[in-house]
């Protein structure tokens, strides 16, 4: 597209719809009241309270030297590991980073932590030397369950092994004045590295909440800033010469006539940043019966795998080995497939991308006449999950849950109204009927509350291929919690067009969490007791597969019954 150097579009048909949406923002300059942070591009709420992030690469380059001290100070007092205790978007910019640039020579390791369930919890533990260990418990909110009870579980280890001087071992990033805050100041933390109120947990790549795990890691900070500011410049050129406002009038676009499932396709060293675009596009769009539905880590197949509701776009890192993912973007582009590819020219340029994302973003959201700043429906699972906690804390036990279907250490559960539509006598015929409630143009979501191994990413991604090569539609993969907090805004808000599998399981190690009366797997339970609640709520065609004692033989015969054996 003119003006747009290091971006491709092949958008068919709603080319021309795009045209005249970017002549009418030129027209009414509205590039312009963006960055006067106008509300009134959205639906004339408080939007405007929420667009810090246009100004956090600037604000953040004026605190770059301190920062970059800190970190030095850290690694010259012989910290050999950095692990970041946090969730959605206090987590996921970080384990890009840690992804995407690995170790870098002579700096800490960065691992991050995003799950309460207790096997994955004790891996973390177990890998890490805590004499060498700076924990970094990042919530804006600084209420947030997960990481609190992860800060509860770390500071008791850390006692421990170093005792009085656990503080030295804790670094806070939270926004003024939060319950955390208050915490790490009476506690004698490390360091306090204060967010602003003003930029959303989604949109905080750019401050903080990414930015000290990426000095702490080794990362040239100044240098990634540097490049990010030069998209920010970018991004207040006029519209049809704005990378973010094309693309994201372009999403937006394609979602209203239909294409709305964004199937993100990246260079393998930057293979981690659509979990990272995902909960952007998730939590920012599925709202108000709308949505576009990221699709990441989904391999790519043949152009007759693939409805009419898709386009791809792939971000393609200039250095990397791209050649089996061009010739697939060939082959589709061949066929007629929306597709839009963006270059990088180094890893070094992420920063540059998370702010293009978050413009277009903003932008698609003005399309779709939504406030993609909130995020309404994340605190439906959250409140029936402390519900759930308050129960147990009072009565020992989670509410009893009837299964609907138990055969072969297998249970089924599901609400009445899916019950009646789904359940059968036997787990085969259960699973086909609810298969076969899959339509055109809907996308099948497999919500795993299963511990984040190699393996069952591996099995499970094997499910979702099976299904989407079955049925011709998009699928999606999210291990709970850390789903809750990015595509559980879309499953909930958005369009009626997901079918859930909810995945889980028996807890094998429990693993207490100090001060509370319930353990690592009961909150896990919880919350996908929770999910489910929420999910049944808002009538959506949900089922929940529990696997009472082998895990891996338990996914084996789903995946056979998915292949329709």
């Amino acid at each position: 597209m003119a003006g747009i150097p290091d971006m491709i579009f092949q958008l068919g048909d709603v080319q021309e719809r795009v045209d005249s949406e970017l002549a009418e923002w030129v027209n009414q300059d509205r590039v312009k009241k963006l960055w006067q942070k106008d509300a009134g591009l959205w639906t004339g709420q408080d939007e405007g309270d929420w667009l810090g992030w246009l100004d956090s690469v600037a604000w953040m380059q004026s605190q770059v030297t301190d920062l970059m001290a800190f970190a030095e100070k850290v690694q010259d007092d012989g910290f050999t590991d950095v692990i970041v205790l946090g969730m959605g978007g206090s987590s996921l910019c970080p384990e890009v980073l840690a992804m995407s640039f690995g170790k870098q020579e002579s700096w800490p390791s960065l691992h991050v932590l995003d799950s309460t369930v207790p096997e994955q919890v004790k891996r973390f533990r177990e890998r890490l030397d805590l004499k060498k260990t700076i924990c970094v418990v990042a919530s804006k909110s600084g209420t947030t369950t997960e990481p609190h009870t992860f800060c509860d579980y770390f500071w008791e280890e850390m006692k421990k092994d170093v005792g009085d001087e656990a503080g030295n071992h804790f670094v806070a990033i939270t926004d003024p004045d939060s319950a955390l805050h208050t915490l790490a100041q009476e506690s004698n933390f490390r360091a306090i590295f204060l967010g602003r109120p003003d930029i959303g947990g989604r949109f905080s790549a750019l401050s903080p909440f990414g930015l000290v795990p990426a000095a702490l890691m080794g990362i040239d900070v100044e240098m990634f800033l540097d490049i990010a500011a030069d998209m920010v410049s970018r991004c207040k050129n006029p519209a049809n010469e704005n990378p973010g406002i094309v693309l994201g009038l372009s999403l937006g676009l394609l979602a209203q006539v239909g294409k709305d499932k964004v199937t993100i396709v990246t260079s393998p060293k930057i293979w981690d940043l659509g979990a990272w675009l995902e909960q952007l596009i998730a939590e920012s769009t599925g709202k108000d019966g709308l949505g576009i539905v990221p699709v990441d880590q989904e391999e790519l197949g043949s152009s007759e795998q693939y409805g009419s509701d898709r386009v791809f776009v792939y971000i393609r890192l200039v250095d990397d080995s791209n050649v089996d993912n061009d010739a697939k973007i060939a082959a589709l582009l061949e066929t007629g497939h929306c597709v839009i590819q963006i270059e990088l020219p180094s890893v070094a340029s992420l920063g540059a991308e998370f702010f293009r994302w978050e413009i277009a973003t903003a932008a698609a959201g003005g399309v779709l006449n939504i406030h993609p700043f909130n995020q309404p429906n994340v605190q439906e699972s959250k409140t029936f999950t402390s519900q759930l906690t308050t129960s147990y804390e009072n009565t020992g036990a989670l509410p009893l849950q009837t299964a609907n279907l138990d055969e072969g250490g297998i249970a089924i559960f599901a609400d009445q109204k899916n019950t009646e539509s789904v359940v059968g006598i036997k787990l085969e015929e259960t699973l086909e009927n609810h298969f076969g409630r899959i339509k055109p143009g809907d996308y099948v979501a497999i919500c795993a509350y299963l511990d984040m191994r190699e393996d069952m990413i591996s099995d499970l991604t094997r499910l979702r291929h099976i299904i989407r090569d079955r049925f011709c539609v998009a699928t999606t993969l999210g291990f709970g919690p850390r789903f809750l907090h990015s595509t559980g805004q879309l499953h909930k808000g958005g369009a009626d067009n997901v079918l859930i599998l909810q995945l889980t399981s028996e807890t094998e190690q429990d693993l207490e969490i100090p001060g509370r009366k319930f353990t690592f797997g009961i909150l896990k339970d919880a919350q996908a007791l929770g999910d489910a609640t929420a999910l049944s709520q808002r009538n959506r065609r949900a089922l929940r597969v529990h696997f009472q004692n082998d895990l891996k033989q338990g996914v084996q015969r789903l995946i056979a019954v998915a292949k329709g054996e």
